[in-house]
């Protein structure tokens, strides 16, 4: 029995080896006890604080997107944004309205101007001697028209004597005729000769032919105060025109002095002093800054909602993202590519839908400071709050169910 029990003691050891040596090359050169069987702990086991930085980072994230999601559903579905809006003015291009070489140019590039302020000045002798000429032809006319009202004064007094002359050859004329029918019953019994009878008919055929002679005369004389008249009209006409030239010939030298037509900033001035201009040619532009818009072009996808006075955000690129106020001023009645030089013909070869824009005025309310950097060209961006009309496609269905229901009925 104690043999075998040695034999089993002898024969446990050699097993108890192998585990020896196992474990000592399981340890490592700097010194670890670590089993090479054993799983080495994680980042998270070692630092558990990184495991509730992201937990609470995932529950931030999760809260965070349920509040946008809610801001969405409840303001941010209504904003509108388009960078593709510039800041705008309606500036006047200066242009002279009559011909001539320039005699002065009295402002210099950037300079602000005043409605009414001289800008430049034609040389004005040219159309000084028009004034003068239309001058003297209304005093040539005006003379005229005076001598023709005497000659015409003397042609009533004509009339006048030609009515007494009339009256007289038909007084001689009726004493004749009744001398003659007097002296016809003497003469046929005798009592008188009819030689004096024939004196008599003799007088009254002469008295009658004087009559017509003066009643032509009368009527010469008539027929001459109508022509005279008429005279008086033609000349009155030709002071009329002129009167007319005159006042052409003044707009005209009142022209040599261009003026500002409204208050701004000149820019891209283009005339010099001794430079000849032709009417209409472009001389400088003003630009009236304190009337700046924008224009911002909107996709034809957003404009649904947009209303006339809703509330705009404007970010201006040159203000370094500085948020400006505004309000929707008013749409254009067609989109961009309708105005193009060449409008688009989508019923002709094959067809791409394209998103259009429609261009919507924007007015700027900015202060003084502000509006001294704003310039037309300059870029921004713009956001239309158009909660305001939220109600809008629920009334156009509104309205389109309505519209059925009448077609309905009237088919029946």
């Amino acid at each position: 029995m104690a043999d075998e029990q040695a034999e089993d003691r002898g024969g446990d050891a050699p097993h108890s080896d192998p585990d020896a040596n196992s474990q000592t090359e399981a340890r490592s050169e700097d010194g670890s006890e670590e089993q090479s069987g054993e799983k080495k702990p994680s980042l998270l086991e070692r630092f558990p604080i990184i495991r509730y930085v992201l937990i609470a980072a995932l529950v931030a994230g999760i809260v965070a997107a349920v509040v946008w999601y809610m801001n969405y559903r409840a303001s941010g579905q209504y904003l509108q944004s388009t960078n593709n809006a510039y800041v705008r003015a309606d500036f006047v291009t200066v242009s002279p309205k009559v011909g001539g070489y320039v005699e002065r140019v009295l402002v210099a590039d950037n300079q602000p101007v005043r409605r009414g302020q001289l800008l430049a000045v034609l040389d004005p002798r040219d159309y000084r001697a028009n004034v003068e000429q239309a001058q003297a032809q209304i005093a040539a006319a005006a003379a005229n028209i005076r001598a023709a009202e005497r000659t015409l004064d003397e042609q009533q007094a004509g009339v006048g004597q030609a009515a007494a002359q009339v009256a007289s050859a038909e007084a001689a004329a009726v004493a004749a005729e009744r001398e003659v029918q007097r002296y016809e019953p003497l003469a046929r019994s005798g009592a008188e000769s009819r030689e004096r009878l024939a004196g008599l008919v003799l007088q009254r055929d002469r008295a009658a032919a004087e009559l017509r002679a003066q009643r032509a005369a009368y009527l010469a004389a008539r027929r001459g105060v109508a022509t005279q008249s008429a005279r008086i009209g033609q000349a009155e006409a030709q002071r009329g025109t002129a009167q007319a030239q005159l006042a052409r010939a003044s707009t005209d030298l009142g022209a040599v002095e261009i003026r500002s037509s409204i208050d701004g900033v000149v820019a891209d001035k283009a005339v010099r002093a001794g430079q000849y201009v032709q009417p209409a040619t472009r001389l400088m532009s003003v630009v009236p800054v304190d009337q700046l818009y924008i224009e911002a072009n909107f996709k034809e996808t957003q404009v649904a909602l947009m209303r006339v006075g809703q509330p705009v955000t404007i970010k201006v690129d040159a203000l370094d993202g500085a948020e400006l106020r505004g309000r929707v001023a008013s749409f254009s009645p067609g989109t961009g590519a309708q105005f193009s030089l060449i409008p688009p013909e989508n019923a002709t070869g094959n067809f791409t839908k394209i998103v259009q824009r429609v261009p919507v005025r924007v007015s700027i309310e900015a202060g003084p400071e502000a509006r001294r950097v704003l310039r037309p060209g300059l870029s921004v961006e713009v956001t239309v709050d158009t909660i305001s009309a939220k109600g809008s496609r629920e009334q156009i269905k509104q309205e389109t169910e309505r519209l059925k229901r009448g077609e309905t009925q009237g088919a029946r």
